[in-house]
């Protein structure tokens, strides 16, 4: 049975008049004739006795009415107090990250978030991994992404770019001496990260990859253990740099930057709980190292 129809109907069992009905539907009158005398052929009942001044319920009319007006209250009700329908964000809202992010600039983001809409409970999960966000029930995902999207089924968001620059221990440094221009660089050792071409920019191989890994978090600790130089972001790396943990190598050069994104599921209504959030996340990066120059995207 459609709804709609069902709605017409009760319109006309309360007003008493198809005109009024229609009146307060916003419809026109024929629409709502018709809109009834398809559901009376659908329930095989006359629902309403029809004079040309008067309309009234029949017997099957005011069963169906007893029993249909409430629960379309109680749908109305519901769907007028749905989360996103509310003037604050509130209810779950499911972010994957990659974990260097979950370990930097993220955890403050979600602090300052949840302090200002406490009716929006965030959860996150940290992975390099891409996943899927519709089949697996992602509001929202961060990822650092040189690439173009070809999924059309996500709206992109552009925060910004993420500098990326070369870096590496003194310890490092003292074995194996400081590359003073790029070339220099074909004679020491990497830790480069599993699939990105960072080593190719730099003309190099993976034959000058001491380690490979897939995880920022370990390339950056294995770089101040002493392994070798990497391309690390410089928002994950600037700590340790004005701790004397790292060094910034070739600090006249500069890799191709790369762009940090916010996706989400493409849909007529974007729901409060996410554009409240990309829009605190646009705020919160800008001016910021990590996203000098973010733009509508």
């Amino acid at each position: 049975m459609d709804l709609n129809l069902l709605g017409l109907f009760v319109a006309v069992a309360e007003t008493g008049s198809f005109s009024a009905a229609a009146r307060k539907l916003g419809l026109p009158k024929s629409s709502v004739s018709r809109g009834v005398a398809s559901l009376e052929a659908s329930v095989g009942a006359q629902l309403l006795h029809r004079t040309t001044r008067h309309v009234s319920l029949s017997t099957a009319g005011a069963a169906l009415y007893e029993r249909a007006a409430p629960l379309l209250a109680s749908l109305r009700e519901a769907v007028g107090t749905l989360p996103e329908r509310e003037e604050a964000p509130s209810g779950k809202l499911r972010i994957t990250a990659p974990n260097d992010m979950g370990a930097t600039f993220l955890p403050e983001v979600i602090a300052r978030f949840t302090a200002r809409y406490p009716s929006v409970i965030v959860d996150c999960r940290l992975t390099n991994l891409n996943v899927d966000l519709v089949a697996e029930g992602f509001d929202l995902a961060l990822r650092a992404s040189g690439a173009k999207l070809a999924d059309s089924s996500l709206m992109v968001r552009r925060l910004g770019t993420i500098d990326v620059q070369l870096f590496a221990s003194p310890t490092y440094l003292a074995r194996r001496g400081t590359p003073r221009t790029p070339e220099d660089l074909a004679h020491h050792d990497f830790v480069a990260f599993r699939g990105r071409k960072y080593l190719d920019e730099l003309g190099l191989s993976e034959k000058n990859a001491r380690v490979l890994a897939d995880d920022m978090l370990f390339m950056r600790e294995a770089v101040k253990a002493g392994v070798g130089i990497a391309s690390l972001p410089t928002f994950l790396a600037q700590a340790d740099v004005t701790s004397g943990q790292l060094v910034r190598v070739l600090p006249r050069y500069t890799q191709r930057s790369t762009t940090l994104v916010l996706l989400y599921p493409r849909t007529q209504h974007v729901p409060r709980k996410v554009s409240a959030f990309r829009d605190f996340l646009l705020d919160f990066l800008e001016g910021r190292p990590l996203s000098a120059h973010p733009n509508a995207g």
